[in-house]
């Protein structure tokens, strides 16, 4: 049955997400407990009232009747007593027993306050009593002491029989309080049965509604979400073709399409990645075939080409020795012309040579003292220096994880360049630079020569670039392209300190244990190297 196939209801349900069931459970709990404790409230209020009625009315209603029934024995002792004998002692116990009589029958007035038939009972027995004392008592007690009184004889049986209808009215009374004392202890037993019986349905109800709150979040909640988890962990263990199975509330079915429409998308790149990897081995495997063709350029740039052009060097050079001055002034000049183009072809060659091999056949990193290395390459360029006259200074370098030969390459260039674009008749004046910033040591060759336009920072680190005529300054436009590369095969940066004026701020940093390039990196500068040309 498809989803539009359900009844309405059932669909309406599909649609509830896991909030709203909470909320529902939530509301159906809260009510159960809520009228179960207003229930409990109640019988517990029950049980206290009908408690409280059986202990401050009911019993003592019965002990104060008895009470008053005692005192009234004692009013009808004393009085015949002293009707038989005219002793005034026995007048104490009936004047005691009036006290009494009073305190106690505002008592069980005050008891009884509320309870009509037992305030009549009440009447009743004061009215018995009051008819008894009106009799017999009251007179007798006015009568002479010293001789018994005649109203004690000539009444003792009037007397009696009056007093026995108070103690019937007394025991009625009794009777009645009794049994109200009975009826209020049978119902606070009920009372109490109830209130069991609805604290263990109170009891129940709170396990049923905890297992039924937990299997409602097993099969809503954690269940699916452990559906879910497990699904997500088949596809993290490599199985991307496992689809996301929707289960559960709306909102964890939403869930559960989104996690799958990011496995779907996920698979979609892991084969376009997997097309772009195929394409990447057939791009290397082109790569190494051209990197193969290209070293071969390179022997034959170095040898084959070499040679003949030696020779074409060699006799330009004879042939200007021999006929010059004897040919007319053009021939002359073309001679020259074929002289310098050939030796700037030898310098070009030599130079496209180097650079092909930064990171190549010079490719061996050890520990470099680059105080050495800086000595070294002052000697190399010594004539130079002599020429110009130039100031040489510098901080102490510090020791580094390089390749020599390469850090001897950069160094050479970096002051050479300073010192071959100077003011003309000015003498060059060369600072180097270094200090540490975190793993890196950054250096700087700062000089007073004509500078650097900022709009030619980028473009002079760029292989054949020249921002000036060959004659006016000789070079292949190399050495700075050298640079870079030296100083990013040893993960470092090169950049010209724009903010530095009066004269030229190249400023690098080499890391002081450089991760070595991968194969494909310099097969890719050697191929952008060698395509310059």
């Amino acid at each position: 049955m498809t989803v539009d196939e359900k009844p309405p209801h059932v669909r309406e349900l599909s649609k509830w997400t896991t909030r709203r069931w909470l909320r529902l459970g939530v509301t159906v709990a809260m009510s159960v407990l809520a009228l179960l404790g207003a229930t409990g409230a109640w019988v517990l209020d029950r049980t206290a009232s009908i408690s409280d009625n059986l202990v401050d009315v009911k019993s003592p209603a019965l002990t104060t009747s008895i009470r008053l029934e005692s005192a009234l024995l004692n009013q009808e002792t004393g009085i015949r007593g002293y009707g038989l004998t005219g002793t005034t002692d026995f007048l104490e116990p009936y004047r005691q027993g009036l006290s009494q009589q009073k305190t106690y029958t505002k008592n069980l007035s005050d008891l009884l306050q509320g309870n009509a038939a037992r305030l009549r009972d009440l009447k009743d027995v004061e009215d018995h009593i009051e008819k008894w004392q009106a009799q017999t008592a009251r007179p007798i007690a006015a009568s002479p002491a010293g001789k018994p009184s005649p109203l004690a004889t000539e009444n003792a049986a009037k007397s009696k029989t009056a007093f026995d209808t108070v103690r019937v009215a007394m025991s009625d009374q009794q009777d009645r309080l009794r049994a109200d004392r009975a009826s209020a202890r049978a119902d606070l037993a009920s009372t109490m049965r109830l209130r069991n019986w609805i604290f263990t349905a109170i009891a129940a109800v709170i396990v049923a509604l905890a297992v039924i709150v937990s299997e409602a979040l097993r099969r809503g909640i954690t269940g699916p979400l452990a559906r879910i988890g497990a699904d997500a962990r088949t596809i993290t263990d490599g199985d991307f073709g496992h689809p996301i199975t929707p289960t559960g509330p709306a909102d964890l079915r939403q869930l559960s399409g989104e996690i799958e429409s990011m496995r779907q998308r996920l698979v979609r790149a892991l084969d376009f990645s997997e097309e772009a990897r195929l394409r990447l081995d057939a791009q290397s495997a082109d790569l190494k075939r051209s990197n193969a063709e290209l070293e071969q350029f390179a022997y034959v740039a170095s040898h084959d080409l070499q040679e003949p052009l030696r020779k074409v060097s060699s006799f330009t050079q004879l042939l200007q020795r021999r006929y010059g001055g004897q040919l007319d002034e053009r021939a002359d000049q073309y001679i020259d012309f074929a002289v310098d183009g050939a030796n700037r072809m030898q310098t070009l060659i030599n130079d496209l040579l180097g650079f092909s091999r930064v990171g190549r056949v010079h490719n061996t990193h050890q520990s470099v003292d680059l105080n050495t290395v800086m000595k070294r390459t002052l000697t190399a360029i010594s004539v130079s220096i002599e020429e110009s006259g130039a100031v040489i200074t510098r901080d102490e370098l510090p020791t580094l994880i390089a390749d020599s030969t390469q850090m001897g390459m950069l160094w050479q260039n970096l002051i050479g360049n300073a010192i071959k674009f100077r003011h003309p008749g000015e003498t060059p004046v060369v600072h180097i630079s270094a200090e540490q910033d975190g793993d890196f040591w950054r250096f700087a060759v700062t000089d007073n020569g004509i500078g650097i336009a900022a709009e030619y920072a980028e473009k002079v680190f760029v292989i054949f670039q020249r921002l000036h005529t060959k004659d006016r300054y000789q070079g292949s436009g190399i050495g700075l392209a050298m640079c870079k590369k030296i100083v990013e095969f040893h993960g470092g940066t090169i950049f010209v300190d724009l903010e530095h004026t009066g004269g030229t701020r190249i400023v690098f940093t080499l890391a002081s244990k450089p991760t070595e390039p991968s194969e494909s990196d310099d097969s890719n500068s050697e191929t952008v190297a060698l395509q310059g040309r």
